[in-house]
């Protein structure tokens, strides 16, 4: 059995966490099951926009592009996207992204 992906979740105050990862998981899904503050509250449907996270420039060139449904749930709830913005219901984890480093924008928990 080969060890468990990593990542590392920046909470807004700036603290660092280097949680575990499953392959096949939502980054949102990794991030509530750690105790990270994420509120999360569609599941993971695409309709909330409340696991808005920020994704480290060095990554960005490694996750499929943004789908429309994304795209809008941003545009229409987030008061602060970015050119790196996500939403960490969308991404999920593969072994190219072990490593993977996000910030969770401020308001999500």
């Amino acid at each position: 059995m080969s060890e468990s992906l990593k990542m590392t979740a920046v909470t807004p105050d700036g603290e660092r966490h280097l949680l575990d990862a499953v392959p096949g998981w939502q980054v949102m899904e990794l991030l509530r099951d750690q105790g990270m503050p994420i509120k999360a509250e569609c599941g993971g449907c695409c309709c909330c926009a409340t696991c808005h996270v920020y994704v480290d420039e060095a990554w960005l060139s490694k996750l499929p592009p943004m789908r429309d449904d994304e795209e809008s749930a941003l545009d229409q709830s987030v008061a602060e996207v970015k050119p790196n913005s996500r939403l960490s219901c969308q991404i999920i984890m593969t072994e190219e992204l072990d490593g993977l480093v996000i910030e969770i924008a401020p308001g999500q928990s």
